[in-house]
């Protein structure tokens, strides 16, 4: 049987423009900063850790990460795709940085079922497949490639492109925790407001006194 290895790549991209220039997975969400909270569901389940980012200033809380640029000079989330791909082991599970609520249980699936079916695997989540928090194949790179030459950058397209690919359906996916918290991202002020009052909620059911940082 051959062993596969697999690299769990953060992907720190995208204007901040809503934020006043403030870097979005920098920003604190129960009292840690959103890109260390992704980092921490990866951890475990991959086995190296990489960082895609263009911007000197972001950092990692920890060690055992590697930091590389893109690949290519265009912008864009298909962009830190391919350089994920490009720098990954056998294959890579892949995160957007500004996820502070993923599963590292439903990483661990996608893992397991892309590895043994060798293909690319992501969640449905309320508005259909999440590419930004999926297993590829490096394989999918020569996929990516071929739809950068062709001047398509859109990751919708991306997925209808691959030629297999397994959807983990919605119903399989909840059993990990409703999908709006699974996949919340924190792209506005209103989102990261959001996202602290899910981690109150939490912090509420389980009996834990929270400490929000100041707005």
């Amino acid at each position: 049987m051959t062993v596969r290895r697999c690299s769990g790549v953060v992907l720190a991209g995208g204007a901040n423009a809503r934020f006043g220039g403030v870097a979005k997975g920098l920003l604190e969400v129960g009292g840690r900063r959103v890109i260390d909270r992704v980092f921490d569901a990866l951890r475990n389940v991959a086995d190296e850790l990489l960082l895609i980012t263009n911007d000197p200033s972001v950092s990692v809380a920890g060690s055992g990460v590697s930091v590389y640029g893109d690949t290519r000079r265009e912008r864009g989330s298909l962009i830190g795709l391919h350089s994920a791909l490009t720098r990954c082991l056998d294959g890579a599970l892949v995160a957007g940085w500004d996820m502070p609520f993923l599963s590292p249980a439903l990483l661990a699936l996608l893992r397991q079922v892309g590895e043994g079916d060798d293909v690319a695997a992501m969640p449905e989540g309320t508005r259909g497949p999440e590419p930004l928090c999926a297993y590829y194949p490096r394989s999918c790179l020569d996929v990516v490639e071929r739809q950068l030459a062709s001047g398509e950058m859109r990751l919708s397209a991306f997925v209808e492109a691959l030629p297999r690919r397994v959807i983990v359906a919605r119903e399989e996916v909840e059993r990990f925790g409703p999908l709006e918290r699974l996949f919340a991202n924190v792209n506005s002020a209103g989102d990261l407001a959001a996202a602290q009052s899910l981690v109150n909620e939490r912090n509420a059911d389980l009996g834990v006194v929270s400490h929000s940082p100041s707005q």
